[in-house]
């Protein structure tokens, strides 16, 4: 695997190194000690997947709070995402900075977010399925959210959002 420091400290994007021969491609996407070597969280406790079947369907902004705080490694397994991470960590330098990667079934690249940070996406096909796997066990009542369109942020996503969850619109603002 290749691990690409995006520029929030502690977020990286994965990319897979793919073994091709007549059959096709094998390639590993997750190695506890590889992670572990890199200082990262490599406790998996759950996975979950998630499928949308419309284009510009938007999740997020999710997080979970302390003691429950949770690192998540996302993939898209089939179609396209634009995946986005906010930094919430108040002592950071890139505190309340965002970054978006294309995770796609075709580029086979996963997004490593550290606890601490607000995750959300919007599928960029229809008939999208994304897979992630956590560090925490989810805890309903330590799961938080932030607005997708929260002017402290300023996201530029790439298209208008057609589908979202009544929760998710009615986050409160960050400040």
């Amino acid at each position: 695997m290749i691990f690409r420091e995006i520029k929030l400290p502690g977020a990286f994007e994965i990319e897979v190194e793919a073994k091709a021969d007549e059959r096709g491609l094998f390639a590993r996407t997750w190695c506890q000690k590889e992670f572990a070597d890199r200082g990262l969280k490599a406790n998996i406790v759950q996975c979950s997947v998630s499928f949308s079947p419309r284009k510009a369907t938007l999740r997020g902004m999710h997080f979970q709070l302390a003691p429950h705080g949770e690192t998540k490694l996302v993939r898209c397994t089939r179609g396209a995402i634009y995946d986005v991470v906010v930094d919430l960590r108040r002592e950071s330098p890139t505190f309340k900075h965002w970054v978006a990667v294309v995770l796609a079934a075709e580029n086979r690249k996963a997004l490593y977010v550290p606890e601490g940070f607000a995750h959300g996406f919007l599928t960029l096909e229809h008939e999208t399925e994304v897979f992630y796997q956590m560090s925490e066990f989810y805890e309903v009542e330590f799961a938080r959210g932030v607005r997708f369109d929260d002017p402290a942020f300023q996201i530029d996503w790439p298209e208008k959002v057609a589908v979202i969850s009544e929760r998710d619109r009615n986050y409160p603002n960050f400040e």
